[in-house]
Formats: structure tokens, C-alpha cells, sequence
């Protein structure tokens, strides 16, 4: 049985009252362990405007590490796709974990897509660059499962509101060296190879329905603006979200400064938010402060890593508090949308959304 993904009304009803608009759907099956469907839409490009479903005026609450939930119950901490492998092996623990973030409160889900590659999925899968194509598709597929689901037993009045974003992660998570918390292979990889590298991964997830594009974990400033450009030259229709990984209380793992990062973002239209994700959270305030000076129309987006992570690759090492403990004060400096990455649990979700409801009021 082929799935419709579920289009958010609000974007529904942007297009249907415009003559200009076209919607097109296409479907495949994937040859892999299940048969899901893909679904393209084709949209102007929405903006960050008031009423929108990504109007960024708004506080909305992000999910949690979903990679790092799965690793509790599948052995993929050294899988070289991460969680990307389980697309192929165990889709529905992915659409389950996407449905308990939703449970604990999240209005944003994003794809487990971060770790996924054409060349990877060829390179560890043995698939054809079809099949694999199919897989980063069928993260969104999944996802949107995953909402309906949700939306069919729940009894919120604010259905409308979740969003399904799709992950794009960094050149160097994809290599499986640790680059994307260093990103020194932007001094030797060439702008054109990054593009693209990029580009079948950002098509399939557009393609496959996602709402936006969580572009995240980038190290370097040079990279996102590769990725900007991309999308302003072969899809002006997408909306996108860029967050950096930050080594410090100032600077990106590659060394920018956070409020270069901002200033050099802020004049890219589908660029709807620029964050910080995969670092601690006691750098986040100061990174945010950093920015004040920069006048941005742009809400930040903010995700970090939760406990202390014993792993080779983790640079950081004061994880003492939860996100939890600072979403106030992020929202004072400009945070809207609040969630967590590495190691932030359903419960952290729980208790972000509980706090962004108390300062809803």
C-alpha cells in the first residue's frame, strides 16, 4: 500500500490559493527490507512569515538525539552510517523512536539522514546509487509516518504546528573520521566537491516531502555558505535551518566567529534560522550573546549535546547541566527553537516543552 506524506495544512493552503504554484507527487518503492513511498512536492519558497508553519517568532520545541536513543537498543555507535544504517535494517525502530519524540512534546522532527550518503550507502550497503538514493528518501518517508501516526491518536489542538526537517549533515560526518568536530577538509577539499557531495542528498530529501531542511553539526562557515548557494541556485523553493558545531564560547570548530556565522547568513532568504547544535550547552549562551550586535531578523535555533559523552571523538567536556536549565535565558537572546542533540533523552524533551509552555503564557 503506497503512503501519501501528510502536507502540512498551512503549506497546503499557500500554494493551493496561488495559480502560480504546481504540486506534483511521485512515487517509488524501495527494493530494500520494506516497500515505503516517496512523495515530491513542488512549492514556491516559503518564508519566514508571520502565521507560517515556520514562522520564527514563534517557540517551538525540537526532538532529541534520536541517534543516540537507538544506540541504547542497536549496535551502531561504530557503524560507519551511524544511525543512517538502520533505514536499511530497521526502519520501524526509527519511525518509533520519530513517534515517542512526538509524544514527549517535540513540534519539529528531524530525519535520521544525518549520516547518510549515496557513496556511503554504496560503499557499506553494497546498493546501487538508486537504492540508495531511496534510503535518504525513505528517512523523510518514515518521519512522516511517524507524524501521522502521532496526529491520528493524539488529542493536541495544535496539530498543525509539527514539522518534519531534513538532516543534512556535514562533508566530514559522512567520512567517518571525526572531521565534522574539526573541519579542517575545507582547506583541502575543494568548494566544487562539497556542492557536489551535497547536492543528491538535499534533491532526495526535498524530493521525498520533508517541510525544511535541518542543515546541522557544520564546523566551518565556508561550508554552509556552499550549502546557501546550492540551495538559492537549484532549489529557491526550500526553506533551511543552518547549526554549527562550536568548540568554545565564540568560535565554530573550524574557528569562525559565531557572529561572523550570523553575519554572513543573515542576507540568505531561505535561511530561515541559523543555530548551534552538537556542542555543550554551557557554551550556548555566550556563543548567543556574541550575536546580539548582529541585527538579524533570523531566530536562532539551538540543540546541543546533554551529559558528559565518553567518546574519542567528543571535544567538549563540561556537559554538567541539561539544555533544560538554560532555555530561558536562550529565549531572552533570540532562541526560539529549542530542542536537543547527542545524548538528550525523551525526558529533556518533556521537560523543554513543559518549560516553553510556562513562557508561552
Amino acid at each position: 500500500m503506497r503512503n501519501l506524506c501528510w502536507i502540512h495544512p498551512g503549506i497546503r493552503h499557500l500554494f493551493l490559493s496561488s495559480r502560480s504554484l504546481t504540486r506534483q507527487f511521485s512515487f517509488s518503492r524501495l527494493n530494500t527490507t520494506s516497500t515505503l513511498a516517496s512523495t515530491r512536492v513542488n512549492l514556491r519558497y516559503l518564508s519566514n512569515r508571520p502565521g507560517s508553519a515556520m514562522d520564527g517568532s514563534k517557540l517551538k520545541v525540537l526532538d532529541g538525539g534520536l541517534g543516540s536513543s537507538l544506540e541504547h537498543n542497536y549496535p551502531i555507535s561504530d557503524d560507519p552510517l551511524w544511525s543512517a544504517s538502520l533505514l536499511y535494517s530497521r526502519p520501524d525502530a526509527i519511525r518509533k523512536t520519530h513517534v515517542q519524540f512526538l509524544e514527549s512534546g517535540a513540534d519539529v522532527i528531524i530525519t535520521a539522514s544525518y549520516q547518510a550518503s549515496v557513496e556511503g550507502f554504496c560503499d557499506y550497503l553494497k546498493v546501487s546509487k538508486a537504492e540508495a538514493v531511496d534510503l535518504i528518501k525513505r528517512s523523510v518517508t518514515l518521519a512522516c509516518e511517524a507524524r501521522d501516526e502521532y496526529l491520528n491518536r493524539s488529542s493536541s489542538t495544535d496539530k498543525q504546528s509539527i514539522l518534519v526537517a531534513g538532516s543534512v549533515g556535514p562533508y566530514g560526518a559522512c567520512q567517518h573520521d571525526s572531521s565534522e568536530y574539526h573541519g579542517k577538509y575545507m582547506d583541502t577539499v575543494s568548494p566544487g566537491m562539497i556542492r557536489e557531495w551535497h547536492r543528491p542528498r538535499i534533491s532526495a530529501l526535498i524530493s521525498a516531502g520533508v517541510d525544511l531542511l535541518a542543515v546541522e553539526t557544520i564546523p566551518a562557515l565556508k561550508e554552509a555558505v556552499i550549502i546557501a548557494d546550492l540551495l538559492k541556485d537549484e532549489f529557491p523553493q526550500t526553506s533551511a535551518w543552518i547549526a554549527f558545531s562550536c568548540k568554545d564560547e565564540h568560535h565554530t570548530c573550524y574557528g569562525d566567529k559565531f557572529s561572523d556565522v550570523v553575519a554572513a547568513l543573515n542576507p540568505h532568504p531561505q535561511v530561515i534560522g541559523i543555530g548551534i547544535n552538537c556542542s555543550a550547552p554551557c557554551h550556548v549562551t555566550p556563543l548567543l550573546e556574541s550575536a546580539q550586535q548582529m541585527k538579524t531578523d533570523k531566530p536562532f535555533i539551538v540543540y546541543p549535546n546533554s551529559e558528559t559523552i565518553q567518546r574519542d571523538w567528543q571535544i567538549h567536556s563540561d556537559f554538567s547541566q541539561s539544555p533544560v536549565a538554560y532555555v530561558e535565558r536562550w529565549v531572552k537572546l533570540g532562541a526560539h527553537w529549542i530542542g536537543g542533540c547527542c545524548y538528550t533523552t525523551l525526558e529533556d524533551i518533556k521537560q523543554i516543552r513543559e518549560k516553553i509552555d510556562k513562557l508561552a503564557i
